[in-house]
């Protein structure tokens, strides 16, 4: 297994693994829809992979195992540190629990760093609590919390 920049040979395969990425997500409460943005989620990681901001776990046959999204964060606030985000990072259920995710996590750390940062934050759905337990395992905290609610609304819902 080799962790190494995607290239845009790679965009399409990579936008399959992001689908199931939010399928799976689904079970954990994300609001994503899977398929529906796969068009738009392809041209964002295209534009990542020129940036250098994609790497992939390649198999000995060339097959992807998984990928890891990330960059320096931009936005109009100053702050007081420069912060790193890992936007996603998947590994397919058959290659997990063999170290891929760590060694595409800890490929992701350094090139932040190299660029850098000095903090990198992520996000993980509440309920996902293997994930959380990977993160924790990986020295990651929590930082901010998102709270979210449906609000009671008689008079407006999604099929008006």
């Amino acid at each position: 297994m080799e962790i190494e920049q995607a290239t845009m040979d790679d965009a399409d395969r990579i936008a399959e693994l992001w689908v199931d990425l939010a399928r799976d997500q689904r079970a954990h409460g994300s609001h994503l829809l899977a398929a529906p943005n796969r068009e738009s989620v392809r041209e964002g990681l295209a534009r990542a992979i020129v940036t250098e901001g994609v790497l992939v776990a390649r198999t000995a046959e060339g097959d992807l195992a998984g990928f890891v999204e990330f960059a320096p964060e931009t936005g109009g606030f100053r702050q007081d540190v420069d912060r790193g985000v890992i936007e996603n990072i998947y590994v397919r259920p058959s290659h997990r629990g063999t170290g891929v995710g760590g060694d595409l996590l800890t490929a992701a750390e350094r090139r932040l760093l190299d660029a850098g940062v000095d903090r990198i934050s992520l996000e993980v759905l509440a309920d996902n609590e293997a994930a959380r337990r990977f993160y924790a395992r990986h020295g990651y905290r929590p930082h901010r919390v998102e709270m979210e609610k449906a609000p009671e609304n008689d008079t407006h819902s999604k099929e008006d």
